[in-house]
């Protein structure tokens, strides 16, 4: 068993992405969730910053995560460390004893402690209930405990940290910019969520700046895309050469998202941003014509898709045979609401 810190404040999409790296994930409470095993993609996850092996999980308190270690089997050679998290300021649980107090059961066994390089490092994750507030925010007292007794705590040893960089690949230091390119954290997760991975291939129908299909190609997947406007074809391709390579897999042409250019099957998954609606003057049955084309074409070319969108496109995605697996939505600011459908092909 594992447990995964879980990044941003939607875990349920976040919980969405980290199932594409790992099995049987399930929320155990703010910003937490545990998974049955993990894989080595779970070091490309955009929100999963840490996996670590579980020793056990207890009451969110002090004296509880030191009775616990106590009680449990350290299979361990080396040196240790020993770091708590109160995940989101949502228990009020005094981190610095914590580690003090465990770190201290662990010299009691002779394992020699390095804070800063150590072998092993243990985390005790304390977090409220699924959906708590930070205690700060409700002006609760940190008395060691979570603010209404059903949180957890979790202790770990560390197996594996996300590689982040994301800051390292702003829409703005690319080769090609235009304004309202995707944040590449939220660009990554949705081709996770799509299936990237090695040896997959993801078109993105809608392709734009090309930021999905930076992140498709960066964590090994074929990344095929297309536009209807020629600079924007032309200007993916320059920022996928700029960011992986020249001798990287990757293909983008000039098409219509209504008759793609593409074989039945070609693909492993698409996923696109719709930009109809906000980016243009397209309005009404005719834009709602244009998606249920485009949905019906991304069903022929693929059996998964995630797409994004000012609106729901739920009827329209079912209409094009698809069924609709998630339905996320995600505030980016108060005039605008992101909404992330997963679809699946119907059988």
């Amino acid at each position: 068993m594992y447990v995964l810190e879980l990044g941003g404040q939607d875990d349920d999409f976040a919980a969405c992405e980290a199932a594409s790296a790992a099995a049987g994930v399930e929320v155990v409470g703010a910003g937490l969730a545990t998974a049955r095993a993990v894989t080595d993609r779970v070091r490309e996850l955009a929100f999963v910053h840490r996996a670590s092996e579980v020793v056990g999980h207890c009451d969110p308190d002090a004296a509880s995560a030191r009775a616990l270690l106590n009680a449990s089997t350290v299979d361990r050679e080396g040196t240790v460390a020993v770091r708590a998290v109160d995940v989101r300021a949502t228990t009020g649980v005094d981190t610095q004893r914590v580690e003090r107090e465990l770190g201290q059961v662990l010299v009691d066994r002779g394992f020699p402690v390095d804070l800063d390089d150590p072998d092993h490092e243990l985390r005790a994750l304390f977090a409220g209930p699924p959906g708590a507030e930070s205690t700060a925010e409700n002006a609760e007292p940190a008395d060691g405990s979570d603010t209404d007794g059903t949180g957890v705590c979790v202790l770990g040893w560390l197996t594996a940290e996300s590689e982040r960089g994301f800051g390292d690949r702003r829409p703005t230091d690319r080769p090609f910019f235009q304004p309202g390119s995707m944040d590449p954290m939220l660009a990554r997760a949705l081709v996770n969520i799509a299936g990237a991975r090695e040896g997959a291939t993801v078109v993105d129908p809608m392709c734009g700046t090309g930021g999905l299909l930076l992140e498709a190609g960066l964590v090994g997947a074929r990344a095929v895309g297309s536009d209807a406007q020629a600079k924007m074809a032309r200007g993916t391709r320059a920022n996928l050469r700029d960011a992986l390579g020249d001798d990287c897999d990757f293909a983008v042409c000039r098409g219509d998202v209504t008759r793609l250019p593409f074989a039945d099957g070609f693909a492993d998954a698409a996923v696109f941003d719709v930009p109809y609606g906000r980016q243009s003057k397209i309005e009404g049955d005719s834009l709602s014509d244009l998606v249920g084309s485009a949905l019906a074409e991304a069903q022929r070319v693929a059996s998964r898709a995630v797409v994004v969108a000012d609106r729901s496109w739920e009827r329209e995605a079912a209409d094009a045979g698809w069924t609709v697996e998630e339905h996320f939505e995600r505030r980016v600011h108060r005039s605008l609401v992101r909404h992330v459908l997963v679809l699946a092909a119907e059988d």
